[in-house]
């Protein structure tokens, strides 16, 4: 075997330190800062690949959105575009005449009747010494419902009073001209033509309860004079600052009707039509129940109310939290998410192509509803100059680590 000749080996073990003085320390850091901010973009671009919905890739929402249009397919359920025909489609499936549930609310109210707790007030004319005796009679006074008690016969649990001569005698369910007519013919044993008049001296005995969103909350007593729907919130004080006049429920006999009393006056008809019952609850809905959620490249981001008529408009949710971002927003993919009302594991998405100004008048008509989704996409440059952000601090901290170890 030939042996290396030791002088070509010491020139070659020369040569090399000369090489490597050849480059200057300067065009190393260069070359070494380069390579590492190649590699840091290349991992950025795929990241950004495979995040940026404005880039092809799986947006927020678990959808997919094309750059440049607004145009989307999504996983759960299919992105429905904003327009006229969809407007015209949600306002045709509004309710043009009485739903079947409310019908029954309409019915003309009863004339009332005297039950358990009522004070009747009986004269039989010409027959002072059948008025009321001590024994019968109570004081002026006011009950526990805060109803004045005015001096008469009390209906007891029965349903009956003590007469004199006839005795007890039941008046339960009678109107005033039936009781009237029953205690005449009953005294007529001892009176001749009697003429006799039962009057209700103090309603106790039907009641309606009102609660939930009203300024005072409570009982409300019947009169002869019936108490409609309207008349009973009224004199609860009416609707407090969070009342959602949209979602009144009104329960009657276990059965319970949601009023929409927005969507009665459209109708025609108002709180008015709808007279209360013996035992009906009333209750009023909080508009703190019927949130929608505004998220995204917006300047104010967070759950909104629903006016007081229970409605709301995609341009007032945008409007309310501070409009789009014009720096980072992107106008043509603006969606409203919808659960389904009976698949949660489905969304109806609705997209906004804001970039046309007539698509505003649109979303003034385009109307939300309770737990909606707003959600303002961003342009994918915002998603690079993020992705920037991230890589940046990176690069600092790798050249930082290189300068410490050449210490």
């Amino acid at each position: 075997m030939q042996r290396p000749d030791p002088a070509t080996q010491t020139r070659g073990t020369r040569a090399l330190p000369a090489r490597a003085r050849a480059l200057a320390p300067a065009q190393v850091d260069a070359r070494l800062r380069w390579l590492g901010l190649c590699l840091l973009l290349s991992l950025g671009l795929v990241l950004l690949s495979g995040c940026a919905p404005g880039f092809g890739g799986v947006g927020p929402l678990g959808f997919t959105s094309t750059t440049g249009d607004s145009t989307a397919s999504a996983d759960s359920g299919k992105v429905i575009p904003i327009t006229p025909d969809l407007i015209r489609s949600q306002m045709a499936q509004r309710p043009k005449t009485t739903p079947d549930g409310m019908k029954r609310l309409l019915a003309a109210p009863p004339v009332y009747t005297i039950g358990p707790g009522d004070v009747v007030g009986i004269i039989v004319y010409n027959h002072p010494e059948l008025l009321p005796n001590a024994g019968a009679v109570i004081a002026q006074q006011t009950d526990p419902t805060g109803v004045a008690v005015a001096p008469g016969f009390i209906v007891d649990a029965k349903g009956e009073i003590s007469f004199p001569f006839i005795g007890r005698v039941k008046l339960q369910g009678l109107t005033e001209s039936g009781a009237s007519e029953l205690v005449a013919r009953r005294i007529g044993t001892y009176i001749k033509e009697p003429q006799v008049s039962v009057r209700i001296q103090s309603f106790r005995s039907q009641r309606a309860y009102v609660q939930g969103e009203v300024r005072t909350p409570g009982l409300q007593i019947f009169t002869d004079v019936p108490m409609t729907l309207a008349e009973a919130i009224g004199r609860a004080g009416s609707f407090t600052q969070s009342g959602d006049r949209s979602r009144v429920t009104l329960t009657r006999g276990g059965v319970s009707t949601v009023i929409d009393l927005p969507m009665l006056q459209s109708m025609g008809l108002d709180g008015n039509s709808i007279a209360l019952r013996n035992g009906d609850v009333v209750n009023v809905g909080s508009r703190d129940d019927s949130r929608v959620f505004v998220m995204g490249e917006v300047r104010g981001p967070g759950a909104l109310l629903m006016r007081n008529n229970g409605r709301l408009s995609l341009n007032e949710a945008l409007g309310d939290a501070g409009g789009p971002d014009l720096l980072s927003a992107s106008t043509g993919q603006i969606y409203v998410v919808r659960n389904a009302p009976d698949n949660l594991d489905t969304q109806q998405i609705f997209n906004l192509n804001a970039r046309n100004p007539a698509a505003l008048a649109l979303a003034d008509r385009f109307e939300l509803q309770p737990r909606d989704v707003v959600y303002v996409d961003h342009v994918p440059l915002v998603t690079w100059n993020r992705v920037i952000s991230l890589i940046l601090p990176s690069a600092q901290v790798v050249n930082l680590g290189r300068d410490t170890a050449r210490r």
